[in-house]
C-alpha cells in the first residue's frame, strides 16, 4: 500500500481556509431516518465529503486511479499489519 506523500498535500492546505470547512465533529444524523435520508443529511451538512476539517485537522480524501477497490485494500492492509499474506 503505498503512502501518502505529504509534501504533495501541502500545496492543498495552504490554498484552504480552515474556518470556511465544515467541522466533522458537528454533523448530527437523525437515526430515525432512512439509511437513504441519513446520507442526504450528511452530505447536505458536510458540504465536501472529501475536504472537511475534524478540529484543527483538515481531511483532504482523494484515491489514486489503480483499479483496486478499497475494500481490497483495506483487507491487504489489516492482513499484512498482522503478519498474513493474502497469497
Amino acid at each position: 500500500m503505498n503512502s501518502v506523500n505529504k509534501e504533495n498535500m501541502r500545496p492543498v492546505e495552504e490554498q484552504i481556509n480552515i474556518n470556511e470547512l465544515v467541522d466533522i465533529r458537528s454533523i448530527e444524523i437523525d437515526s430515525l431516518l432512512s439509511p437513504e435520508e441519513k446520507k442526504k443529511s450528511y452530505l447536505e451538512q458536510i458540504k465536501n465529503p472529501n475536504l472537511y476539517r475534524c478540529g484543527d485537522i483538515i481531511v483532504h480524501v482523494s484515491f489514486a486511479d489503480t483499479g483496486v477497490s478499497l475494500e481490497d485494500r483495506l483487507k491487504q492492509y489489516l492482513l499484512s499489519d498482522r503478519g498474513l499474506s493474502l497469497t
